[in-house]
């Protein structure tokens, strides 16, 4: 099987070192015939001509890990529409077109698989494939996201402000110079709507509930504390009775869980089956080799002709915001009354409201309150 690989960066050039240097019997049928590059001094197979790729007839699988849309978009489009399997870690541009990618994939027979978009070298994706073929899948959450992880936990177990944090993630390289995807919710959300797709046959778009964790403190982590408990940034659904609901916030979670024993940049993502109950899958969420791995593993796995689910795109779920009631917590520095509230406390010169048990849709209305007039709130959702 001849292969070319579209971008030689930090996930590209994993793809590349495990396929080159591996010594496996599937991997030594795979050859690497061309690496797309801005430039063709990259490395000694680059191209920068797209068209010598879609139009190469021995090439049968195109591996984008350009990431972003644009041209990854059009890359994917052209190859898929000339009879190429396309396997991608980009979350980005699956989650967005998911719905268009698989139906091209089954109009021209070959595989759209994108494994690796999700929990980079975690075998989330495949696994909830592997669920879904003898049990019905209930929810899935989880943190999908290393670097919000890192920042939480540095914040939790060595007293460090968010910023402060923040910049030692940047100088590490698990965070980019412009952080919004990952503080802000947008990889969670792409994350999370790949997820739904596998586990609940639905692409939806990416206009669900979804708060920032930037505003974050150490005085917010140290109150929690005081309760022995942590907070994570999850990303979960919901499916009860045909609808679901969907959210991306900060969650609460007991100091004993396994979630908040989750340390530095790593994921841990769970779902939950009308018979197998809850599974837990953890480990390196991103990075040159596991991401790398994933990929290749997509890559052996078509090579083979192995069974994987074909992604279905029904959209036979309606959604909801009544479908759970949670306890959550408002911190501000404005006091909030009313019949949603449970209690109040005053800790550091803000107040830390716990709500009753409401819905998601109560709880946007009450952060629309909140926001006129205190922008730098935080709200989290108590798990269980």
């Amino acid at each position: 099987m001849k292969i070319a690989i579209l971008g030689y960066g930090t996930v590209g050039s994993g793809v590349y070192d495990i396929i080159t240097n591996g010594k496996t019997e599937e991997l030594n049928k795979i050859e690497v015939k061309s690496v797309f590059a801005r430039s063709r001094d990259k490395m000694h197979l680059a191209t920068d001509d797209i068209n010598e790729i879609i139009n190469d007839e021995e090439i049968s699988v195109v591996v984008e890990c350009l990431g972003g849309l644009n041209p990854a978009y059009d890359f994917i489009k052209r190859s898929l529409e000339n009879g190429k399997h396309v396997v991608t870690a980009n979350k980005a541009v699956a989650a967005k077109y998911l719905d268009e990618f698989v139906e091209l994939a089954e109009k021209n027979n070959v595989k759209f698989i994108f494994e690796a978009s999700v929990g980079g070298g975690i075998p989330w994706l495949v696994n909830l494939e592997r669920t879904r073929r003898v049990d019905e899948v209930k929810r899935v959450y989880g943190i999908f996201n290393g670097t919000s992880n890192f920042i939480l936990d540095n914040m939790y177990r060595n007293d460090q402000e968010f910023d402060s944090t923040l910049k030692t993630a940047q100088e590490l390289g698990y965070a980019e110079a412009d952080p919004s995807a990952d503080v802000d919710g947008g990889d969670v959300v792409n994350k999370i709507i790949l997820s739904n797709a596998l586990a609940f046959d639905i692409h939806v778009q990416p206009d669900f509930p979804t708060y920032s964790m930037r505003n974050i403190t150490k005085n917010d982590i140290d109150y929690l504390k005081q309760y022995d408990l942590a907070v994570k940034y999850i990303g979960e659904t919901n499916v009860e009775c045909g609808k679901y609901e969907t959210s991306v916030m900060l969650s609460i979670f007991g100091k004993e869980s396994q979630e908040a024993a989750v340390p530095l940049n790593n994921n841990i993502i769970s779902l939950d089956g009308s018979f197998i109950g809850e599974l837990k899958f953890y480990g390196q969420g991103a990075g040159k080799f596991p991401t790398g791995n994933a990929i290749v593993q997509d890559i052996v796995d078509i090579n083979e002709g192995s069974t994987r689910v074909d992604v279905v795109i029904k959209n036979d779920l309606s959604y909801s915001e009544e479908l759970t009631r949670r306890n959550y917590l408002v911190r501000s520095s404005v006091e909030l009354s009313g019949e949603l509230v449970e209690s109040v406390e005053q800790y550091k010169g803000n107040f830390y409201v716990k709500t009753k048990e409401i819905s998601l849709k109560q709880l946007t209305d009450l952060v629309d309150e909140v926001k006129e007039k205190d922008s730098s709130f935080v709200v989290a959702k108590f798990h269980k």
